[in-house]
């Protein structure tokens, strides 16, 4: 049971980037799936969660419409679309499971995490 992240890289301010979160061993349409991102020397902190077969997804208020999440059944894998990124989007971005997306969904309720995928935001 695996979550690989892909996708990160360097863009300018306002630019746009698709992380993917590809799973395996496991079928994620059972599964709420979580973006997660850290900075060097804060907290992980939750950006997007997408519930199992479709049941919505929830958003961070710091995403302000900027961030899409979406999953593809047949590649077993969730997107992150970000648009407009800003320089404090810097940071290693992780996705992790658990069973839904619903209540508080802190990093410390997920498991499975990947290995990150580094988002740098510079001129």
């Amino acid at each position: 049971v695996q979550l690989a992240e892909s996708g990160g890289g360097l863009v300018q301010p306002g630019g746009s980037l698709r992380l993917s979160c590809a799973a395996s061993g496991f079928t994620t349409d059972r599964w709420g799936i979580g973006w997660f991102r850290q900075a060097p020397g804060k907290e992980r902190e939750g950006v997007a969660c997408i519930g199992g077969l479709n049941s919505g997804a929830v958003y961070a208020d710091f995403v302000k419409g900027r961030f899409t999440i979406s999953r593809d059944f047949a590649k077993n894998t969730v997107f992150l679309q970000m648009e407009r990124l800003e320089p404090e989007d810097t940071a290693k971005y992780y996705c992790g499971r658990r069973g839904h997306c619903r209540g508080i969904w802190t990093a410390d309720t997920f498991g499975t995490w990947g290995q990150g995928t580094q988002v740098t935001v510079s001129s």
